[in-house]
């Protein structure tokens, strides 16, 4: 049976909010904690954006949960050197409760220094690289590297973790799956595709961690739960790359007409019925996933912890 977390969103809350969240999560039950990176939210209704590492220094006061990123792109708006020492500095404070969860990216949230936003298969070059360099630097030795991508020069972290911080990668397709199976500590995922876990499994993953998440919309009306998703969240349904070519929240935004309630009712999980949400969870584990984590939608987060801690968690765990 997988382990589950809660899923923390930088996009639509302040970072008392988070903490706070973080702290509702263990209490209720949740075994692990996710967290967003971003510069920009999806849209200024989510209207949040704190700087996810000093959210996390605050994490770990808070709780004794695991922390994950979900994910950080360590390539274009931050070099990889630096976000080493975030991570190493990050996994020191939590005791070595920290996972490094790494992707691509977004053009929305990494073109903001007025870099060329690199097609795929080159951020696909660019984050094997950094990880290549992060895990040199997680060992506390002193890195001078010269790449294709990347130049660093007598590098050395002090501050480490007694062992490295693991990095999973995060891949929606079938080359980023390859690149996760091929040089990652774990896979993430959204969606509970069985067929991508088999492809990291087989492409040399084996038995490392496959973790996935979703968001939900608890609440006692599920056309209001509803109306809250698509107005929040509606750039989750939209298909394709748009997620990471678009370049600001205003495009995401003239999406969103695409987007019906209808939608959003036949494909997110909203309300109060049990059923639906322990369906939800149980298709991560018949999809082979290791980790869940389950994000709340809109401003009734004690209202949903108090939920899956009676009447969801207690099914599925």
């Amino acid at each position: 049976m997988p382990q589950y977390g809660y899923f923390l969103s930088c996009e639509e809350f302040r970072p008392a909010e988070l903490v706070e969240q973080s702290r509702m999560a263990e209490q209720a039950g949740f075994q692990s904690l996710w967290i967003s990176d971003h510069y920009h939210p999806w849209n200024d209704a989510q209207g949040e954006s704190p700087f996810v590492w000093s959210v996390m220094g605050a994490l770990s006061e808070a709780v004794s949960l695991p922390v994950e990123t979900a994910v950080t792109c360590p390539t274009v708006r931050i070099h990889p050197a630096v976000v080493a020492q975030a991570a190493a500095t990050t996994a020191v404070m939590t005791d070595g409760r920290f996972r490094l969860g790494v992707g691509t990216g977004e053009a929305l949230n990494e073109h903001i220094l007025g870099h060329v936003w690199p097609p795929a298969q080159q951020r696909l070059e660019m984050l094997e690289e950094a990880v290549q360099i992060m895990r040199r630097l997680f060992t506390g030795e002193e890195v001078t590297h010269y790449g294709p991508h990347y130049r660093v020069e007598n590098a050395r972290l002090y501050t480490v973790p007694d062992q490295p911080v693991p990095i999973d990668i995060s891949g929606f397709g079938p080359a980023a799956t390859a690149l996760a199976a091929r040089v990652g500590d774990g896979y993430i995922t959204m969606g509970p595709d069985a067929d991508m876990v088999a492809r990291f499994r087989k492409g040399g993953g084996g038995a490392k961690p496959v973790s996935g998440g979703l968001k939900v919309c608890y609440g006692a009306d599920r056309d209001e739960a509803v109306r809250t998703v698509r107005r929040l969240w509606s750039n989750q349904f939209l298909p394709g790359e748009m997620a990471q070519v678009l370049p600001s929240p205003r495009h995401f935004e003239q999406l969103e007409p695409l987007v019906t309630e209808e939608t959003v009712s036949e494909n997110a999980v909203c309300g109060d019925d049990p059923d639906e949400h322990v369906a939800a969870l149980e298709s991560f584990t018949e999809a082979g996933f290791d980790h869940v984590y389950v994000g709340q939608i809109g401003p009734d987060q004690r209202g949903f912890f108090d939920f899956y801690r009676t009447k969801v968690l207690p099914r599925v765990q």
